[in-house]
Formats: C-alpha cells, sequence, structure tokens
C-alpha cells in the first residue's frame, strides 16, 4: 500500500479555485481521495473538479464563501447528506485585502481580513468535526504563513491572521486529539499565487530573496502538496498540534 494513500477518504478543500489549494486538491485526488473542491466561484472550482475527473481521480465542486456562517453550514449538511462522512479537512481559503502601511488599514479591510482568514476557518472546522467524529475521527490542516511567525512588511493585519491561525490549530489539536482529530498547519513562505501578486512586484524582489533565502526563489504551489499529503495520511497519525514550514529557508 502506498505510504500516502487516501482511498476511501473524503476530503473538503477550502479556497481549492487556484494556487496552493487547486494543488493541494489534486495532489489527495491522486492518492485515491475523493475531493470536494470549494471557493466563492463555483465555476473556477468546477474547471479544477473537472481537471481532476479527467486525471481519473473522483471530485466534485461547490460554493463555499468563507465569510458567510451560513455557507460554512451548508457545505458541512451537504457533504453529510452525499457521503456521509468527512475525513480531511484543508482551510486554505484566505484574503489579504490591505496591502500597506499598518495606520491606514481601514476597518472594513480589517474587518474582511479577520472575517476570512481567522473567523472562516474556525467556523467551518467547528462545523466539520461532529461530522468527523460520526467516522472515529479524522485530520484537518489549516494553512498559515510564515508571516504568522514574522511580521512582513506592509502586511501586518495578514500576519496577525496567520499568527491566530497557527494558535487556532494548536488549540484545536490539543482539544480534540483523544477524539481521534489531529489538527496541523502548513506555513508557506515565498510562494507563486494571486495573493503574492503585490510581493511578486516589488523592486529589487529577487536582492530580496538571494539575502534572506535559502533556496533564493519563489516556490510553486505544487511544492507545498508533499507536506500537506503527510499531514493527513496516516504517516502523520502521531503528529497534531505541529506546524510545517515549507519556505526554502526563509525564517532561518
Amino acid at each position: 500500500m502506498a505510504r500516502f494513500d487516501l482511498t476511501g477518504k473524503v476530503a473538503l478543500v477550502a479556497g481549492a479555485s487556484r494556487g496552493i489549494g487547486a494543488a493541494i486538491a489534486h495532489g489527495m485526488a491522486e492518492q485515491g481521495a475523493f475531493v470536494i473542491c470549494s471557493s466563492r466561484r463555483i465555476e473556477d472550482c468546477q474547471n479544477v473538479a473537472d481537471a481532476i475527473i479527467a486525471n481519473g481521480g473522483k471530485a466534485s465542486a461547490m460554493t463555499l464563501h468563507l465569510g458567510k456562517m451560513s455557507d460554512l453550514e451548508d457545505a458541512i449538511t451537504a457533504i453529510g447528506v452525499a457521503h456521509g462522512r468527512l475525513d480531511i479537512l484543508i482551510n486554505n481559503g484566505a484574503t489579504n485585502v490591505f496591502y500597506g502601511k499598518a495606520h491606514e488599514c481601514p476597518e472594513s479591510a480589517y474587518d474582511k481580513t479577520m472575517e476570512v482568514n481567522v473567523k472562516g476557518p474556525y467556523y467551518l472546522t467547528a462545523k466539520a468535526i461532529p461530522l468527523m467524529l460520526k467516522n472515529g475521527g479524522g485530520a484537518v490542516v489549516n494553512v498559515a504563513s510564515i508571516d504568522g511567525l514574522q511580521p512582513g512588511m506592509l502586511r501586518t493585519v495578514y500576519g496577525m491572521t496567520k499568527a491566530a491561525v497557527i494558535n487556532m490549530t494548536k488549540g484545536y489539536a490539543k482539544e480534540y486529539g483523544r477524539k481521534g482529530i489531529r489538527v496541523n498547519a502548513l506555513l508557506p513562505g515565498f510562494t507563486d499565487t494571486k495573493l503574492a501578486s503585490a510581493l511578486k512586484e516589488m523592486p529589487g524582489l529577487q536582492g530580496f530573496m538571494d539575502a534572506n533565502l535559502a533556496i533564493p526563489r519563489m516556490a510553486q504551489p505544487e511544492e507545498m502538496v508533499g507536506a500537506v499529503l503527510f499531514m493527513v495520511s496516516d504517516e502523520a497519525s502521531y503528529v497534531t498540534g505541529e506546524c510545517i514550514v515549507v519556505d526554502g529557508g526563509m525564517t532561518i
């Protein structure tokens, strides 16, 4: 049996329309999981699901806005009806609506970032837990960021939300480990995604990477998949509350 075999598992990926989320969805499907691809735009997620199916995998798409509590409830209810189980939850959806000086951040941008990056994953996990418990447990991976360890310039609020996600990961792990639910986090560094588009346009970015990264380049979303497959598989059966940093050596 393959070490990261996920055959028979049902996985929900929040924020699966592109980037890291789409890469994770493909990776889990390749290991045999039925992957439910979700985001605000079902058309984009349907494209990911269709590509998975074309590659011989199993997938579906659904609308899920992390900022809408009704969406969270509806998503878990629908999964329960369709599959009767949820084994894996990937909290990847996030936003960074303000990029600039901390004291200039509008309250609306602060609230939106907190709502999507913290409140959404917190309550999606909360609503997923009863369904996971019906089948003896499951695995949750929260996609945080190295900004949660050391704040980045001009993105203070984003870093605050990711620090909250790291603490949330440990809190859920401590509370639900005895019930068979493991909760871990992925902490990407510079990754070539739409969310990082502002960083990609920084003057002197390559010089910064040369000076600060042991592997001086941006990661590709596919380079995050291996760590996630480990965390959601039985290979990580004794791993919970941990943060796996995948950052090309930036934090060292």
